[in-house]
């Protein structure tokens, strides 16, 4: 039995075809979006050794990822299910994968739903797959939406 949905919620249309399909599928039930802000959001480098950090540019990061927390709360409130669904946001600073399989184990989550890019080819093998990765080593179901 499912009871707390994990929604990896990166603003692409596909993670919002993600939000969408728990909000229909899992309506009831606690669903928590998380956005993942990379650690390395706000580090430059000139390519000879040194760079710099601008702290500005991860909080734009962050309030990034609570602006799309607003926004999957307005989606869920015009689905109509708030009054029966928990919703919870969440925005952490990590690994991609890393970070969304830590939560969801830390949070005792029963299902991760995320977006697929559906890259393929070099591009899957040059940028990785974050789904690729956390349906690997997921301890709990993962659905990929496309």
């Amino acid at each position: 039995m499912v009871s707390h949905v994990l929604v990896a919620l990166d603003g692409s249309p596909q993670s919002w075809a993600a939000f969408d399909h728990a909000v229909s599928n899992y309506a009831g039930e606690t669903i928590t979006a998380l956005h993942v802000v990379d650690p390395l959001e706000g580090v430059y480098s000139d390519y000879g050794g040194d760079g710099y950090y601008d702290a500005r540019t991860h909080e734009r990061a962050v309030e990034r990822g609570e602006a799309l927390g607003d926004q999957a709360r307005e989606r869920a409130d015009d689905a109509g299910i708030l009054e029966t669904t928990v919703l919870e946001t969440a925005v952490e600073t990590g690994p991609t994968a890393r970070t969304i399989l830590g939560f969801a184990d830390e949070n005792d989550v029963d299902l991760v739903v995320m977006g697929s890019h559906g890259r393929s080819g070099v591009a899957r093998i040059l940028l990785g797959s974050v789904a690729e990765t956390v349906t690997r080593r997921a301890p709990v179901p993962v659905t990929i939406v496309r």
